[in-house]
C-alpha cells in the first residue's frame, strides 16, 4: 500500500470555508491543494455579490486566515459592519487567496467530478481506510487524477440547488421549464430587474436567500405596481420561519423576519 504521508490534503472549493481549511492545514504543517471549479476564489459568492449578509465581519473572518493576512499588513474591516458579498470578496477572500502562502496551493477552473480510493472498486473494503484518495478533476485541458491523504469537501450548496418537488426530486415539469426558474438570489433591483418588473413572480423556499429576494421584489413593486409576489413554503408554521425578531442572537437576521412579516401583514405578498 502506498505511503500517504507525503501526499497533500485536497480541499474542494475556494470559498470562505475552503480557504480557511487551507490556512488551518498550513498552520499544522500540512500541504493543502485547493481545487476551485470557478475562475476565481469565492466564485459562488460572486453570484450573490449584491446581497448584504446578516452576520457582521467579526463572525466572517477565520482566525488562522486572519493571522496569515495580518502577517502581510492586512487590516481587518470594522468588526460590527455587515458586508455584502462583494465586500467579502474584495476585503477578505481575494486578498487571502493571493497570499504567497495560499496562492501556490490554489488551482482555479479545476472541477472535481469524483472521489474514490486508489486501486479499490466500490465493493472492495479490505485496506480501504489506509488507501490514498483518488480525486478525478476536469481541468482546463483534460481529465486527470490526483492523489491525496485526505479530502475536505468545502464546495458548498449554491450551485446544487434544492429541487422544488417532494422527496428531493425536481417537480414534474421543472426540468422542461428550467428557463423560467432562477436558482439562487437574482439581482432584482439591478441586472435582473427587467425579468421581474411588472410580472407575476413566485418565490419558493423558506431560507434567508428567499427573504432577500422577497424584500427586493417588494421594493421593486413600489415603482412597478403590476409586479405581484407569491411566496411558497413547505411549512405551515410561518412564525418559526420568520424567526425570533428582537430575540434573535443575530439582530440583522431578526430584522429580516420582521420586515417580511410586515409585508405579509400589509398584503404586499401572498403566502401559500
Amino acid at each position: 500500500m502506498m505511503d500517504r504521508a507525503h501526499l497533500p490534503v485536497i480541499v474542494i472549493g475556494a470559498g470562505p470555508i475552503g480557504l480557511a481549511a487551507a490556512a488551518h492545514l498550513l498552520q499544522r504543517g500540512e500541504t493543502p491543494l485547493v481545487l476551485e471549479a470557478g475562475p476565481t476564489a469565492g466564485a459562488s459568492i460572486a453570484r450573490w455579490r449584491h446581497v448584504r449578509v446578516f452576520s457582521p465581519w467579526e463572525y466572517n473572518i477565520d482566525p488562522a486566515s486572519r493571522a496569515l493576512l495580518e502577517r502581510h499588513g492586512w487590516v481587518a474591516p470594522p468588526a460590527g459592519e455587515f458586508p455584502t458579498g462583494q465586500a467579502l470578496l474584495d476585503r477578505y477572500l481575494l486578498p487571502l487567496a493571493a497570499l504567497p502562502e495560499i496562492a501556490p496551493h490554489l488551482r482555479l477552473e479545476a472541477r472535481v467530478t469524483a472521489v474514490s480510493r486508489l486501486g479499490l472498486s466500490r465493493t472492495n473494503t479490505a485496506g480501504r481506510a489506509e488507501a490514498p484518495f483518488v480525486v478525478r478533476v476536469d481541468g482546463e485541458q483534460d481529465e486527470e487524477e490526483l492523489l491525496a491523504k485526505a479530502v475536505i469537501d468545502a464546495s458548498g450548496t449554491y450551485t446544487q440547488p434544492n429541487p422544488l418537488g417532494a422527496s428531493g426530486l425536481p417537480a414534474l415539469g421543472e426540468r422542461q421549464h428550467a428557463q423560467q426558474f432562477f436558482y439562487g438570489i437574482p439581482e432584482v433591483l439591478g441586472a435582473d430587474r427587467a425579468r421581474y418588473a411588472g410580472r407575476r413572480v413566485l418565490v419558493a423556499g423558506s431560507g434567508h436567500s428567499a427573504f432577500n429576494v422577497l424584500l427586493e421584489l417588494a421594493e421593486l413593486a413600489q415603482s412597478e405596481p403590476q409586479t405581484t409576489i407569491t411566496w411558497v413554503i413547505r411549512s405551515a408554521e410561518l412564525s418559526k420561519i420568520l424567526g425570533g425578531a428582537d430575540a434573535d442572537e443575530l439582530p440583522e437576521r431578526g430584522r429580516l423576519g420582521q420586515r417580511l412579516g410586515a409585508l405579509i401583514a400589509g398584503g404586499t405578498l401572498q403566502v401559500v
